[in-house]
């Protein structure tokens, strides 16, 4: 009997994992306010399933970033521990965290919506990426190759900044100004 406990419940996962890779794809593609209906049939199950996981949009959309969140977070210590230097697992992680940001259309216009489900994102995003950049900025400086006074939150806020696309504006011009920043922050005497 507790086998199959467990089989229902890798299957529920697997379920829940699928809906939230076809809603970050589909918010990709049409923004957070696409239909549920696009959503589910992306991720290959009824709406009813989607709605039982994920009861208003607000905690799909909630999940989906918590879950990108989490993952932009986890990549930091591996690169530190795979690349061949700090700055480089420092570049290698805004380019992921500047990915991140480019591709959450409609991610802005949902915070500041004022839907109460939406209110803890941004402190999440937070809570949880300026640590894992703060990590990357400290192993940077122990190295020697970073100027004194680069924090993790003002370096992610001037990326957040640097990541507002528009028709001439996109991601590859992001990345590269992001670029031209870290090499301003890197302490080169």
């Amino acid at each position: 009997m507790p086998e199959s406990v467990g089989v229902r419940q890798a299957q529920a996962q697997r379920t829940r994992n699928g809906v939230l890779e076809a809603a970050a794809a589909v918010f990709v593609e049409q923004g957070v306010q696409a239909p549920v209906r696009d959503i589910a049939e992306r991720a290959g199950v009824g709406v009813g399933t989607i709605y039982r996981n994920f009861p208003t949009r607000a905690d799909l959309v909630t999940a989906v970033y918590r879950h990108q969140i989490d993952a932009c977070a986890a990549l930091a210590p591996r690169l530190l521990d795979e690349s061949s230097s700090p700055f480089t697992a420092l570049t290698l992680w805004t380019d992921a965290f500047v990915d991140f940001l480019v591709t959450k259309h409609g991610l802005g216009a949902a915070l500041g919506s004022g839907d109460p489900g939406l209110e803890n994102l941004h402190a999440l995003m937070l809570d949880t990426l300026v640590p894992a950049c703060a990590t990357l900025l400290d192993a940077c400086a122990t190295e020697g190759g970073m100027r004194p006074g680069v924090s993790a939150y003002r370096l992610m806020r001037a990326i957040g900044n640097l990541c507002i696309t528009g028709p001439d504006y996109g991601q590859s011009d992001a990345k590269h100004m992001v670029a031209l920043l870290l090499a301003g922050c890197r302490d080169t005497g």
